[in-house]
């Protein structure tokens, strides 16, 4: 059906699993693909960090994480560095926070799981850059994506889209906050000697 132009969507050009842990880009529909990826990441690291948080019985800590996580996706999504920058950044402070309060043993699979979010995330920011390359040259722009049909391309193309505008500023301010207490938190905790 592409040969006949009957269909707009355009192959990836890479195996799922080498554009999740080292993405490259090579059309307009890798930008897209690696967006949407990025979006659909930090979702899944959003909700995670609020179910293990409430559980936890940190219900109000498990809900700031997931709108620091939830809104870095929509800002992946339409191409933001700085929302990929913070929420790979915010995720390296809250491990090596988790690593020298020892909470966790250095091996446990705890750990583990954290550090292969963390190279997700990091993946993520990597994919980022790339995009925001690929768009500088012209091609690819957020708002030339065709309309999605199904309620999840919806979700992860035409929300965040509409979404990031509004928030964009607040979002600056509350992860730069956010950060910055989480930081003070550390340097009270080291003085107090662990």
């Amino acid at each position: 059906m592409q040969t006949l132009g009957l269909s707009d969507s355009t192959p990836r050009t890479e195996s799922r699993l080498k554009s999740l842990l080292w993405p490259s880009i090579q059309t307009d529909a890798d930008v897209d693909y690696l967006g949407v990826q990025g979006y659909w990441v930090c979702l899944l690291v959003a909700t995670g960090s609020f179910v293990f948080m409430a559980l936890s019985g940190q219900l109000i800590s498990g809900f700031l994480f997931f709108l620091l996580f939830y809104i870095g996706g929509v800002g992946i999504r339409t191409g933001s560095r700085y929302a990929a920058t913070l929420v790979l950044a915010y995720y390296v402070v809250d491990l090596v926070a988790i690593v020298l309060l020892r909470s966790f043993m250095l091996l446990s699979p705890g750990i583990v799981a954290r550090i292969c979010v963390t190279a997700l995330l990091l993946s993520n920011l990597r994919a980022t850059w790339l995009a925001a390359g690929w768009k500088s040259k012209g091609e690819g722009l957020p708002g030339e994506r065709p309309q999605s049909a199904s309620w999840s391309d919806k979700f992860a193309d035409q929300f965040p889209l509409w979404l990031w505008p509004k928030v964009r500023v607040l979002y600056y301010v509350y992860s730069a906050g956010l950060i910055l207490l989480t930081l003070i938190g550390l340097a009270v905790v080291a003085r107090r000697g662990f």
